[in-house]
């Protein structure tokens, strides 16, 4: 079901979504979160950077964060739709406008239906060749996480 959308104004960086699901580390898997984010049908899965049992209490309430991931190649477009692929599960591709650059750090905060922090690995490329507006596409690299702020 689509909820609508928080009035309340906040950084425009950090995500703002609903904690579905806290899921144990397994054999083959690290533990991570499932969070999904109002006006979308998105349920993504992302690793804390905090213990992930410290957030049992907080399923089915608001959290605001940072998701951070690795970038392949970026690539500016010129047409499309912001999007996070796939629509459950970890992210893999996406889309989107540049919000923010951080020129120390060599990433760059993509609005992609959700704020995604980037940090670009192909070491062609320069947090600078891009600019605050430009629209975006990429392929992420496993193991994009969550990290809890406060505001």
């Amino acid at each position: 079901m689509i909820h609508p959308a928080p009035t309340s104004k906040i950084d425009p960086t950090l995500a703002r979504g609903t904690l579905e699901e806290v899921v144990p580390a397994t054999a083959t898997r690290p533990a991570h979160v499932v969070l999904s984010f109002p006006n979308t049908s998105y349920q993504t899965h992302l690793i804390p950077t905090v213990e992930a049992g410290s957030l049992v209490d907080r399923v089915g309430k608001r959290a605001i964060g940072i998701i951070a991931l690795k970038a392949r190649r970026v690539d500016v477009v010129e047409s499309g739709g912001k999007y996070l692929e796939p629509v459950y599960g970890r992210p893999r591709r996406m889309q989107g406008s540049v919000v923010s650059i951080d020129r120390a750090a060599n990433s760059i905060v993509v609005d992609a239906a959700v704020p995604v922090h980037c940090a670009l690995t192909d070491s062609r490329q320069n947090a600078t060749d891009f600019a605050v507006g430009d629209f975006v596409s990429f392929d992420a690299m496993n193991g994009a996480t969550f990290t809890p702020v406060t505001v």
